[in-house]
């Protein structure tokens, strides 16, 4: 590899990234992204009313926990899609299954129907997602990565901030159906977009050396569906059975990709002390260090008297810094982008012992709920310092052969992050009272073991992106 030039603060401007056939190409980065994070927290915000009027309570959970699983698959089977049919037919794949699965919900008369079109919805979102970040490495130039991660993780941070507000409107009026409706309608705005933005000349990458890495993908979704499982019972046997059980799945599918034959990651992603694996380790860190916010709207309402709506958005304050941070920092390159990796993490922590200390002070609305606002936009600003150069590593890690791969596999690593910091912090809270004794002293004791535990998160991806080399930047055209 060639090494990357420079200490310039900043080394490409966001001007380049909406200039010429590059404004397209953004958009299509950033709308894959949008329509599968808007489409997780409008679903979220309707869930109950769809249980409401066709039943299904007993598969509530289910319905997040099969959307994750298919969205891994899709993630992780997006490098073949493009091997075999290229770009364009990728996204045109994608599309259809995901507005098929989102129509399907829509008609669904009872829950076991909507199931399956969450599944199928999945499929469509997680090869959409891991599109989002394998077309930035084949679309743009090696230093415009970062810039064009930041897209990415902005369109998140966007719908983050609104995706609630829409499902309300939608559950607010009884018009679940008409969510899923849509969100469908977006699949054939973005085609047009595709078919317009992406380059007709684009190369298809070279056929893979190895067949579709079955065996790992079934470990893999099955250590997520043991978590998933697990963190829905009450009793914390189950929890730490359901834990243990991933952890075997996460292990043998780490030996399972160090050996030879297929892969679902690129190679060197699961050998100690390999760059790739450092990578790896710190962003699954800090995407579990974030899941604590799940839980944030519930401390909010139960610990100091805010309204629904009022909880949610102060809880968005981790997306806005998310934002923020990686508009601020993406351009960063040489010592600058180092100081990036290095503080981010810090920040996340220093977040995280704020909550721990201010969280479980129940009482009115009150001074302290500034502190707890900025706490929640530095664990944000945490991730997003690190995100974009992070994911710049990857893909100037990995080898050549593995592009794709690499693409994809970021998308693999937000669920496996997302599904082991959300089980586990169903787990904690489970434990530090929240469902028994429950009410305000359980939600205080749930919110100091919860934040404090998860402090741990981001202090070792400290250490992960410390092993981390001086990025190096392969000469790819532009």
């Amino acid at each position: 590899m060639l090494g990357m030039a420079g200490g310039n603060w900043m080394s490409a401007r966001w001007s380049e990234l909406v200039r010429g056939g590059n404004a397209g190409r953004t958009v299509v980065v950033g709308g894959g992204m949008i329509m599968h994070a808007l489409n997780t927290f409008i679903v979220a915000t309707i869930l109950p009313s769809v249980v409401h009027d066709i039943g299904g309570l007993r598969y509530f959970a289910w319905s997040t926990v099969l959307y994750i699983v298919a969205s891994l698959l899709g993630g992780a089977g997006c490098s073949r899609i493009l091997q075999r049919f290229g770009a364009r037919n990728a996204y045109r794949v994608a599309l259809a299954a995901f507005a098929l699965g989102s129509i399907a919900c829509a008609l669904a008369p009872v829950m076991p129907v909507l199931l399956v079109g969450r599944f199928v919805q999945g499929l469509g979102a997680g090869t959409l997602s891991a599109l989002s970040f394998t077309m930035v490495r084949t679309l743009f130039p090696a230093r415009l990565w970062p810039r064009a991660l930041s897209v990415v993780s902005i369109a998140w941070g966007f719908a983050t901030l609104i995706g609630p507000a829409v499902g309300g409107v939608y559950a607010q009026f009884g018009a679940w159906r008409l969510a899923f409706w849509s969100v469908a309608a977006g699949a054939p705005l973005l085609l047009i977009l595709v078919e317009v933005a992406l380059p007709r000349d684009l190369v298809r990458p070279p056929p893979p050396r190895s067949g579709i890495a079955f065996a790992s993908l079934f470990i893999l979704a099955g250590s997520v569906l043991a978590i998933s499982a697990g963190s829905m019972q009450p009793d914390a046997i189950t929890n730490m059975i359901g834990l243990a059980v991933a952890a075997a799945g996460f292990l043998v599918f780490a030996f399972r990709e160090a050996g030879g034959g297929a892969r679902v990651l690129p190679q060197g992603a699961t050998r100690p002390g390999q760059p790739l694996s450092f990578t790896y380790l710190a962003m699954i860190l800090l995407m579990a260090g974030v899941t604590p916010e799940i839980f944030v709207p519930y401390f909010l309402q139960t610990l100091h008297g805010l309204s629904p709506l009022d909880a949610g958005y102060m809880s968005a304050a981790m997306a806005g810094g998310w934002t923020l941070a990686s508009l601020a920092t993406s351009g960063a390159t040489g010592r600058w982008a180092r100081a990036a990796l290095t503080i981010g993490p810090l920040t996340q922590a220093a977040g995280l012992l704020v909550l721990t200390l201010l969280m479980p002070l129940a009482g009115p609305p009150g001074w302290d709920l500034l502190p707890i606002g900025l706490a929640l936009l530095a664990m944000g600003m945490g991730i997003g310092l690190t995100w974009p150069h992070l994911g710049a590593r990857v893909f100037g890690f990995a080898q050549e052969a593995d592009r794709e791969l690499a693409g994809a596999s970021i998308t693999i690593v937000v669920m496996l992050g997302n599904a082991f910091g959300s089980a586990l912090g169903g787990m904690t809270t489970n434990l530090g009272g929240m469902i028994a004794p429950g009410g305000q002293p359980g939600a205080a004791g749930a919110a100091v073991w919860l934040f404090a535990l998860f402090m741990a998160a981001p202090l070792f991806a400290a250490f992960a992106v410390q092993r981390l080399p001086s990025l190096v930047r392969p000469q790819v055209p532009a």
